[in-house]
């Protein structure tokens, strides 16, 4: 009898817990271990297929009798467990590389440090409008692996962050999207932006003429990058500076113009369901990903205009009083922030904190002054916040729970103001994660 193939997964969550459906299905040994503690239903789902797994520790004698380990991307590559199986030679790869192992449909794949869940989303409303048998997966929803070992799609749409494609070496996606590039989590690569940007233009790995990779041209970081590059795959820019003759996207004077295969798509800006200037790459690059796959013109017209955006995203909360409240929790990062109160009409009592990843505040500390009134707190560390602003801002209030960041909010804001949580920061300081963040700060509103 054939020796089983035998495999460790390390992590548990969403990531983790597909990996080992996946393998388990494909005739793999499978072990899983998470040195914290996993969540009751992955221990279900774990103990469902028969998939021996670990919790609070590492049993690294039986983690490196693998011949292969999948790393979830929550887990830097420097800890002490990751290292030992490097030493001994072991492959260690993303659940989206395993997953790509076993598939063959057409693949989407979006990255960029912001707007990447916004075109993530938007994509797949397209292609599921036009009756595609299409998945969403990666770094939003259900795993990839997961979707694979219980699906059975034509094409995914896959949000990959850059710990993702950190582990993924013979990966290669039909079109590449890359959103932009802005300083983010440095602090996992050793403050060194150039690994960071490495890091995201593994997106275009093993790419070649028959691939398409579609990308800002208003980006400086990625256009300085292309000139570095021998790139062979098709090419398509989307810009809102200047008009383009190429196939790709523009916006000129209050229209949005898409040209894909001879065929030119228009809408004005008005006609957009997401508003914003942040919200226009994302339209543009989602609508030239559509076209590339042959949808057809009213159906990505009828989807841009209808889409909801997501939750924790810009997302309106309730007026009360006068004062509109605006969720953007998935903000962890300085250009997400940049984004949101540039999008405000109003002046903005800015709530904001949490776990500074390498933050630099000068980037947004002119907008700050026009847009922000007064900063409310919300962290256990806020000292970097008061430091950059206490200049241009003339209250700033420390608070340590959602609840006090409202009511504090709310105290210091009037009618025709809005209090705006994007945070800057990750969570993981007071909340679970930035869903858990956005959903307490929409239930301490309710409670107002």
């Amino acid at each position: 009898m054939e020796k089983k193939r035998f495999i460790s997964v390390l992590g548990a969550g969403e990531s983790g817990t597909g990996a080992a459906i996946l393998a388990k299905k494909k005739g793999w040994e499978v072990f899983v271990s998470d040195k914290g503690t996993i969540n009751e239903k992955y221990k279900k789902v774990l103990s469902h297929h028969d998939i021996g797994f670990e919790e609070g520790d590492h049993n690294m004698d039986r983690i490196l009798q693998a011949e292969l380990v999948v790393k979830s991307p929550g887990i830097p590559d420097h800890v002490s467990a990751v290292q030992k199986i490097t030493q001994a030679g072991i492959p260690v790869i993303s659940e989206i590389e395993f997953g790509w192992r076993y598939t063959d449909a057409k693949l989407v794949c979006i990255t960029g440090s912001n707007g990447k869940t916004t075109t993530t989303m938007l994509t797949y409303h397209m292609l599921k409008n036009a009756g595609l048998n299409v998945g969403m997966a990666g770094n939003v929803g259900k795993s990839f692996s997961w979707q694979l070992a219980e699906e059975d799609h034509d094409i995914y749409v896959l949000e990959i962050s850059s710990f993702q494609l950190d582990g993924m070496f013979e990966f290669k996606a039909d079109i590449a999207v890359l959103m932009n590039i802005t300083p983010d989590h440095l602090d996992r690569y050793d403050n060194n932006f150039q690994a960071y940007v490495d890091s995201k233009f593994r997106i275009i790995n093993k790419q070649g003429p028959d691939e398409a990779f579609i990308f800002c041209l208003d980006d400086p970081v990625i256009r300085e990058e292309m000139k570095k590059r021998k790139m062979s795959m098709r090419m398509f820019p989307f810009t809102i500076q200047q008009k383009i003759n190429q196939e790709g996207a523009y916006a000129m004077k209050n229209k949005m113009k898409i040209n894909i295969k001879s065929t030119k798509l228009s809408m004005t800006l008005e006609e957009l369901a997401l508003q914003g200037k942040h919200n226009l790459y994302n339209s543009m690059a989602a609508g030239i990903a559509a076209r590339l796959l042959d949808i057809r013109k009213n159906v990505i017209k009828e989807s841009l205009s209808d889409f909801q955006n997501i939750e924790h995203r810009l997302e309106y909360v309730a007026t009360i009083h006068g004062v509109e409240f605006i969720n953007d929790s998935k903000a962890t990062n300085i250009n997400s922030s940049w984004y949101a109160l540039e999008s405000m009409n109003r002046k903005v009592v800015w709530i904001a904190g949490g776990i500074d990843k390498g933050n630099d505040y000068s980037l947004i500390k002119d907008l700050v002054k026009e847009k922000v009134k007064a900063i409310v707190c919300l962290g256990k560390n806020n000292q970097n916040i008061h430091k950059a602003f206490a200049d241009v801002v003339e209250r700033i209030e420390d608070t340590s729970s959602a609840r006090d960041a409202v009511n504090m909010a709310f105290n210091l804001s009037r009618h025709g103001d809005s209090v705006l949580l994007s945070p800057a920061c990750a969570s993981f300081d007071l909340f679970e994660n930035y869903e858990d963040r956005g959903r307490q700060f929409k239930e301490a509103v309710k409670c107002l």
